[in-house]
């Protein structure tokens, strides 16, 4: 009874905390609805920002494409114009180079119809000369008939004394009308030759410039003072002929003061002899034992710069595929003079020089260079062996196995053999050329004096002549002939004639040229 009426009076207390419970069920449930409308109106508010922060970055993102896009068309277009103006520029250039060939083939066509049009008129004046001679022969063949009807009437002559008078006298109107022809034939070719052979010269004179100073080889040793030539004689003479023993050379002792000579035909041998004297006079001790020495060492030293020249001198030439015996030799050179003019500084000069005049007339420039270089190392060896220099430096270089073409360049540059390749005059032309420019050699005053007698003697036994004078050095010789013993065309046989004889008893370097003079004088006094 007492439980159920404490349930009863329990029960308002229940239904309160029902209540209760609903009622804050319902708030909550009213605050999170009105919570959530808030959330909901705060989110669509972000939304909506977002949105329009996306519509924008999308018109900028819009507007920046479209500003690169414009820039990407205006870099494009600059570059399609950029392409269009050098293609525009090459068409233009080809555009010029075709107009400059059709203008030189306009000039080709136009020297080919001159061509041909001197060749028509060639042609129509050999015509006419062979008519000419046509009718002189017949003219001729009735004259003769004439004459020797003429003879038989006139004088006793048989047929035989008046048809040799009558072979005599054409024999000398065909020499005459010969003379002529050959006077201008000759004048014709040579000046064609001439003119090629000046061009090509020059151009090789031109690409190549030397020096024009003559090397003097110096064979004499300075010494500090003259007490010293005693200790050089030594007791009794025996370190000269020491010193003369291991050298092969002759010493000079003489009065001259502060210098003493060395004497040789060999120059390497001299070299070694003035290098050896050099070394002893710094070094003091002067004895057999020590001259021996040196000597040896000085062998040794100017052995190794022979050879060293000689490959500098192959480099310079750009020559290969040469021995070091061979390299030795050209190194050799160096020690060797031609009238003053050093005979390595000489072989290269020849080599260029030939090399340019073989690459105008398109042959191999690197022969030539070859053949240039090795046309004179005989003279390295013409004192040792008997012969003249191309000889033996011909024979020297069949040993190492050169072409025919180098051989025959080397034995035929002084005329010596009969030229069988192109080379061989090329390097005796470049050879003159080397020795005979200004200050290339020199000579004597006898020796000079005696050429230019010669030329006069000469130029004076052929019969007509009057004067003759060498003049510009011996480069001329002036030739004065009577106008009454000689006519135009014995003339020009007598200045070839003059040349001729030159050649063939006169050794000189270049060329020497022949002016003949025929001058007739009238003179009268008015009174």
């Amino acid at each position: 009874m007492d439980a159920i009426m404490m349930q009863i009076l329990t029960l308002p207390a229940v239904a309160a905390t029902v209540i209760a419970f609903t009622l804050g069920i319902c708030l909550t449930v009213i605050v999170y609805q009105i919570v959530s409308r808030a959330k909901a109106k705060t989110f669509e508010r972000d939304l909506q920002r977002q949105i329009e922060g996306a519509k924008r970055e999308a018109e900028n993102i819009i507007k920046s494409a479209q500003i690169d896009a414009a820039a990407e068309a205006i870099k494009k277009k600059e570059q399609f114009t950029t392409e269009v103006n050098q293609i525009r520029a090459e068409l233009r250039e080809i555009e010029t180079r075709l107009s400059k060939r059709e203008d030189a083939l306009d000039r080709q066509v136009e020297q080919l119809q001159q061509r041909e049009k001197v060749l028509k008129q060639q042609g129509e004046e050999v015509d006419r000369r062979l008519r000419n001679i046509g009718l002189k022969e017949k003219q001729l063949s009735v004259l003769m008939a004439q004459q020797k009807n003429q003879l038989l009437k006139i004088t006793a002559m048989d047929i035989e004394e008046a048809k040799d008078l009558l072979l005599k006298r054409l024999e000398d109107e065909c020499e005459h009308e010969m003379s002529v022809l050959i006077s201008r034939k000759v004048e014709e070719a040579t000046e064609t030759v001439n003119e090629k052979s000046r061009e090509v010269i020059s151009a090789a004179i031109q690409r190549y410039a030397a020096e024009q100073t003559c090397e003097v080889s110096v064979s004499t040793v300075d010494i500090p003072n003259d007490d010293m030539k005693g200790r050089i004689i030594g007791r009794e003479g025996r370190n000269i002929r020491a010193f003369e023993k291991a050298t092969g050379v002759d010493v000079i002792v003489d009065d001259t003061p502060g210098m003493i000579v060395v004497s040789g035909f060999n120059p390497v041998r001299r070299e070694v002899a003035r290098l050896s004297m050099e070394r002893l006079i710094q070094d003091g001790r002067i004895h057999p034992s020590r001259i021996e020495e040196l000597v040896a060492q000085a062998k040794k030293d100017v052995n190794h710069k022979v050879l060293q020249l000689g490959k500098d001198a192959a480099v310079e030439a750009k020559v290969k595929g040469l021995s070091n015996k061979v390299l030795s030799l050209i190194g050799a050179l160096n020690f060797r003079t031609s009238y003053g003019q050093n005979v390595l500084r000489h072989s290269i000069e020849v080599a260029f020089l030939t090399q340019v005049m073989a690459d105008e007339l398109g042959l191999d420039g690197s022969v030539a260079r070859r053949v240039g270089l090795l046309h004179d190392i005989g003279k390295a060896l013409d004192h040792e062996v008997e012969g003249s220099h191309p000889e033996i430096g011909a024979n020297y270089l069949k040993r190492f196995n050169e072409s025919p073409m180098v051989l025959n360049a080397v034995a035929g540059h002084h005329g010596d053999i009969p030229a069988d390749n192109p080379y061989t005059p090329l390097v005796a032309a470049a050879d003159a050329i080397s020795a005979s420019r200004p200050g290339a050699r020199r000579e004597t005053l006898e020796r000079y004096i005696k050429r230019l007698e010669k030329l006069e003697e000469i130029a004076s036994g052929f019969k007509g002549v009057e004067n003759a004078y060498a003049i510009q050095a011996g480069r001329e010789i002036r030739v004065i002939v009577s106008a009454e013993k000689v006519d135009d065309e014995a003339a020009m046989k007598i200045a070839r004639d003059i040349a001729k004889k030159v050649e063939d008893e006169m050794t000189y370097p270049g060329e020497i040229q022949v002016t003949l003079l025929r001058e007739v004088r009238c003179i009268e006094y008015a009174k």
